[in-house]
């Protein structure tokens, strides 16, 4: 009998999950049908329903919890899984929760620390901040330093655990759909965030995060990370310095402070570029609540939670992406995607070409638009989704922690422009590995090499075609993609009013049928409409996804 209340809890919980699940399932199922919208469809009402459809998501998993709410924050950094407005609903995801009781956090402490509470004598009842994964107090111990404890929510790795569990098996069943399975990687995406979550659950973690994001900045005395107190940190509790600071959104709070926004605008910038470019190591979530300004303005960074990490092989190819968008050459921009493994291989390019040709001439000509980092991310997003394109995780962060730094400085001084602030940055992100201009200085002697290789070899492949065609060996190969894809979908339109056809012809002969003396006889046509119905839905989808590529700029024509 004592197993059969967690037994009956857990049921219960999954329960809720998946009601969650199917109603967000028929959501979706509802915005693909012409009509379910009032008034006809057209491209602004699908992308208002999208956005209802993306902030209804965000709440349900704000009320399923912890773990969902993480699940999101991950899937924000797929948009080759998500459109763009579930990205970028997501990728604001916060979640604000009632704090629990302080009996439970002095219970907690006492466990963790045991005869190392003694070192705390004056811990604030009110929490300063409190989510779902734990909640923050202010203290004092016994030598003067003040404090803050982020002390874990009890009972969450079991709830952590059975949440796990189920979202294993939606991942399973939404990979055998044979449209929202194709080409994606729900149970890989679950795993992985199983991996992430229960990592997060270790507190440890996130004071060895801090400690080297402290140590990245030691020297510069205009940015500020709270020191790790080892002694009273443990699996479940993290103890670090209290650092005050205006919020960094709090423009007329830093006037009348005497600091110039403008002046920390610039500072979080450099320090950004700083993280990207000289250490490889970043903060993943610099959304305004965890950014502060000091008195003395100082920028002060808070939770260490979510940190992303550049490998050297991913900043090299970062660099060589700059380099090519600097100068502006579309093709070996697509060919580094492609070795990044953004793109698949073999592929038609030119769609592809030609977009990214309109993205780097809408991003990289003067005057710099104020919000370039987030028109070009959603670009990308844009182009990404239901697509053969992959973006590391990394390159994601990377870009929506750009855009989210962007707005902020924006916030702060309507003059912002991060483009332009990047530009000293940027110069060792172009060299072949980031160390100095020699390395770019090889690399050009690398593509003169190369390129004279290929120039000494021109007049003996010229001589080994002619002979072939002199024996008639040669044969050659024209792929005309986008007369490709547009047979491909004359062809399925042919299907579809093939489909439709025969649906109309057995819904006629099932009402007259209906209206006859057999009534019975109606099961036959509304049977075989059945197969019929779900090929017409099939092909309607592919119709869909072939289509989203035309609609984007510089695409098609």
């Amino acid at each position: 009998m004592g197993s059969l209340g967690p037994r009956w809890q857990g049921g219960v919980r999954s329960l809720r999950i998946w009601s969650a699940v199917l109603q967000f399932a028929f959501g979706l199922w509802l915005d693909g049908k012409d009509w379910s919208y009032r008034g006809g469809v057209n491209d602004e009402r699908r992308t208002l329903r999208q956005q209802r459809r993306a902030r209804w998501l965000t709440k349900e998993l704000i009320e399923l919890g912890s773990a969902f709410i993480k699940l999101g924050q991950l899937l924000s950094a797929r948009p080759d899984v998500l459109p763009s407005a579930y990205v970028a609903e997501l990728a604001s995801l916060q979640d604000k929760v009632p704090a629990f009781p302080f009996s439970v956090v002095e219970s907690l402490l006492e466990q963790e620390l045991g005869e190392r509470c003694a070192e705390i004598v004056d811990l604030e009842e009110r929490p300063l901040g409190s989510a779902s994964l734990a909640q923050v107090h202010r203290a004092s111990l016994r030598s003067g330093r003040q404090v803050v404890f982020k002390v874990q929510r009890p009972g969450l790795e079991r709830l952590f655990r059975l949440d796990l569990e189920v979202m294993q098996q939606v991942a399973a069943v939404i990979q055998r759909h044979p449209r929202w399975g194709q080409g994606r990687e729900w149970v890989p995406i679950a795993q992985e965030c199983r991996r992430v979550l229960l990592r997060e659950l270790d507190f440890r973690l996130e004071a060895e995060h801090a400690a080297r994001f402290r140590q990245q900045f030691l020297e510069d005395p205009g940015i500020r990370i709270p020191a790790v107190i080892w002694e009273l940190s443990s699996r479940r509790v993290l103890c670090l310095d209290y650092l005050p600071g205006i919020k960094i959104t709090d423009r007329p709070a830093l006037v009348a402070a005497g600091i110039d926004p403008a002046a920390v605008a610039e500072k979080g910038a450099a320090s950004y570029l700083q993280q990207l470019v000289r250490f490889g190591f970043f903060h993943a979530d610099p959304h305004p609540g965890n950014l502060a300004v000091a008195a003395d303005g100082g920028l002060i960074y808070y939770d260490f939670g979510m940190m992303g990490q550049i490998s050297p092989r991913l900043r090299s190819r970062i660099g060589r992406m700059v380099r090519a968008a600097a100068s502006r050459d579309a093709s070996a921009l697509v060919v580094e995607l492609q070795g990044a493994g953004v793109i698949a291989a073999g592929i038609d390019a030119g769609p592809v070409r030609r977009l990214v040709r309109v993205m780097l001439n809408d991003a990289l000509t003067p005057p710099f638009s104020a919000n370039v980092l987030e028109k070009l991310s959603g670009d990308l997003y844009d182009l990404v989704y239901g697509q053969p394109f992959r973006l590391p995780s990394e390159l994601i962060f990377v870009m929506r922690a750009l855009s989210t730094f962007e707005g902020v400085g924006r916030g702060l001084d309507p003059g912002f422009s991060l483009i332009s602030i990047a530009r000293p940055y940027l110069l060792p992100l172009m060299t072949a590995s980031g160390q100095g201009p020699n390395d770019f200085i090889n690399e050009l002697g690398r593509q003169a090499g190369e390129l004279g290789s290929r120039a000494l070899g021109i007049p003996r492949r010229l001589d080994d075609s002619l002979a072939r065609i002199e024996q008639g060996d040669l044969q050659v190969q024209i792929r005309a993609g986008e007369t490709d894809r547009l047979l491909r979908r004359l062809a399925i339109a042919q299907q579809v009013s093939g489909q439709s056809f025969l649906l109309g012809g057995l819904a006629i002969a099932a009402a007259l049928l209906a209206s006859s003396g057999r009534p019975a006889l109606t099961a036959v046509p509304l049977v075989l409409g059945v197969p019929v119905g779900l090929t017409w839905l099939k092909l309607q989808g592919k119709l869909q996804r072939d289509g989203r590529i035309d609609k984007l700029p510089g695409v098609g024509g």
